[in-house]
């Protein structure tokens, strides 16, 4: 694997139940998800305010929150293409909550195969910006960042390898600052490991490139990918199809057969809900069918 896009690295995350009227979001996941778990609470100051002047602000706000807990709702649905419209409608908002979840989403819906290359790109590029706006934004928002970074990675797709390496130490600040901001949110980790597998395995002439942007090239180890990838399953088992698969192949990587077949094997108890699990499974067989025909050489 050449230093691919971190875009392979992170995908949507299994179905949810959300419930409606929240003062508070709890984020978990569910299967390699992201949830957001609404509960029903109605503050008493809400009940306050609706018999004085202030309610229209009041009200504002509250549908603000009703339409983010919707978009978390089509989300966990994958309805993709209701989601982007939805929330596109926000495009100018300045509330960062908007910004990264539409940088989210139109980067899913270049990710469809509906899609023509060219709006492909074009929503390559817009997620990008919408992204880069909700860390104006707000600072402090650990998906911001964590949806900059992978942003950032997928647009190198477009801009060439040198782009690419050059911005790969903005791309790994923004994850660590994720993970900063929010040490539980397994995703960032994940792809930090990705992030650590993909400089360890770069190909001698990517290498070379590195050497004559950076006066120290960006390195890795596939024992600091391991690292990573142990952390974000530590933090919340199963919860991604992808960094079962990686930390078989990181195993293998360091000639650990036995263990790599045995996170491999997890991979295929883990539901294929999505078209990544699919290409997941197919993936972690294939490499599963290469360590038997090992054993038996």
């Amino acid at each position: 694997m050449a230093f691919g896009s971190l875009c392979g690295a992170f995908r949507r995350f299994v179905v949810r139940t959300v419930k409606i009227r929240s003062v508070w979001t709890h984020r978990s996941r569910t299967s390699g998800r992201e949830a957001s778990f609404i509960m029903a609470v109605t503050p008493l100051s809400y009940l306050m305010y609706k018999s004085v002047t202030h309610f229209p602000a009041v009200s504002a706000l509250d549908k603000a929150e009703d339409v983010l807990e919707q978009a978390d709702y089509l989300y966990s649905c994958g309805d993709t293409q209701k989601l982007h419209q939805l929330l596109v409608q926000y495009k100018d908002s300045d509330d960062a909550e908007f910004l990264w979840r539409l940088a989210r989403a139109s980067r899913d819906l270049s990710l469809l195969t509906s899609i023509s290359a060219h709006e492909k790109k074009q929503l390559t590029y817009e997620a990008f910006d919408f992204a880069k706006k909700a860390l104006e934004k707000n600072e402090s928002s650990f998906a911001a960042h964590k949806w900059f970074a992978i942003c950032l990675s997928d647009i190198g797709d477009y801009e060439g390898v040198k782009v690419k390496i050059g911005n790969s130490y903005i791309i790994r600040d923004h994850l660590k600052r994720a993970v900063e901001l929010n040490p539980k949110d397994a995703t960032s980790i994940h792809i930090l490991g990705y992030w650590c597998f993909a400089f360890a395995e770069l190909p001698w002439y990517q290498r070379k490139v590195a050497a004559v942007i950076f006066a120290s090239p960006p390195t890795a180890t596939y024992e600091e990918a391991l690292e990573f990838f142990l952390k974000a399953e530590e933090v919340d088992p199963n919860f991604y199809s992808k960094n079962l698969l990686m930390l078989g192949k990181t195993y293998m990587m360091l000639r650990d057969d036995e263990r790599a077949a045995t996170w491999l094997r997890k991979v295929g108890d883990f539901p294929a809900l999505t078209e990544e699990d699919k290409q997941v499974h197919k993936e972690a067989l294939d490499l599963l069918k290469k360590l038997k025909g090992k054993c038996r050489t």
